[in-house]
């Protein structure tokens, strides 16, 4: 997460964000890793799996639960402790439970004109019932947005360092849409589609956090790593649909873009953004990881339906909504 001459970056540890490890060590031999993972047993995994093909390769875990606001806290107050400096921060963990497919919206968007578009943004398709976390808050919120957001607040001392940029990055999703949120309901607590909303709050807040903090020399950038099949993925519908129909999607993707597939593919975008200057990249663009049909990866990016005023009201309302959880805990 921090070194005295190197770069060093936190992410997740399984599907795009160890995908990503992989592409960062084989990049840069020195670059220090920091997994902040839910799960002990898989983050060391995972890091045993990076060390057999880079042995010298600085790679350290912090246990972190993003849905838990003390979990934050505490992995927080563990990574100022131990390092001095982050340079960038991938905000890779989030969540889509109890995922429900209309059935009939399903079939009707696969043998029509749309279905390449149904499936890379999900629109019409999925909605999502959601829970209650112990600190009081809807758990897509709480796992998607606002435990990153609490982050990045605890670690601002080791992104805003004098003389030094640093960068967040987010991945959102191109189902994040502006007609699933509402900043009179930013826990989304009254919908059925908590994983968009929340994927678009981000978006927002990514271009909240520039103009409050690149003056301080830390920037926000968001990410889409396009179609790509994960446990996230997988969990939407049966695993045998996905065997039946992966054929056909492989095949799809000759024709469109979106179509990753594959974890590396996906993590495309978020080591583009490794290599750029910080300062240079365009805080109101989506940077998507796309696959051409011959497989070949590249990054591009696309203007986000969001804009400022937005993204200010959202901004002060999780700062109070901040303020609330630090006197409950």
């Amino acid at each position: 997460v921090i070194a005295e001459s190197t770069k060093a970056r936190a992410l997740d540890s399984v599907g795009i964000g160890l995908a990503l490890c992989e592409r960062l060590l084989s990049h840069d031999a020195q670059v220090q890793l920091c997994l902040a993972c839910r799960n002990g047993q898989r983050a060391e995994a995972a890091r045993q799996a990076l060390l057999v093909s880079h042995p010298q390769a600085h790679i350290s875990l912090v246990q972190l639960d993003v849905g838990s606001m003390h979990s934050v806290f505490k992995a927080a107050q563990e990574v100022r402790q131990r390092y001095n400096r982050l340079d960038y921060l991938y905000l890779n963990a989030g969540i889509m439970p109890n995922p429900q497919v209309d059935h009939k919206a399903f079939y009707k968007g696969l043998f029509s004109g749309k279905a390449v578009h149904m499936f890379s943004t999900g629109e019409g398709l999925l909605t999502q019932k959601d829970e209650v976390t112990s600190d009081g808050l809807q758990q897509v919120f709480a796992t998607n947005l606002f435990g990153h957001f609490i982050l990045v607040r605890e670690l601002e001392p080791l992104l805003c360092r004098p003389g030094n940029s640093s960068l967040i990055i987010w991945t959102s999703s191109s189902n994040a849409r502006r007609s699933a949120f509402s900043l009179d309901d930013l826990q989304h607590k009254q919908g059925n589609e908590s994983y968009s909303s929340s994927k678009y709050a981000s978006d927002l807040l990514s271009l909240a956090f520039n103009r409050h903090y690149n003056s301080k020399g830390l920037y926000s950038s968001v990410i889409c790593p396009g179609l790509v099949m994960t446990n996230l993925t997988y969990g939407i519908l049966p695993s045998f649909f996905w065997t039946l129909i992966m054929p056909i999607m492989w095949l799809i993707r000759i024709f469109t873009n979106t179509f990753t597939l594959t974890p590396y593919n996906g993590a495309e975008a978020l080591f583009w953004l490794f290599k750029q200057k910080p300062e240079a990249l365009d805080p109101m663009a989506k940077y998507h990881s796309l696959t051409s049909g011959l497989g070949n990866n590249y990054t591009q990016p696309c203007k986000m339906d969001i804009d400022d005023i937005m993204a200010e009201t959202l901004y002060e309302k999780l700062l109070d909504l901040e303020d609330a959880i630090r006197k409950k805990l």
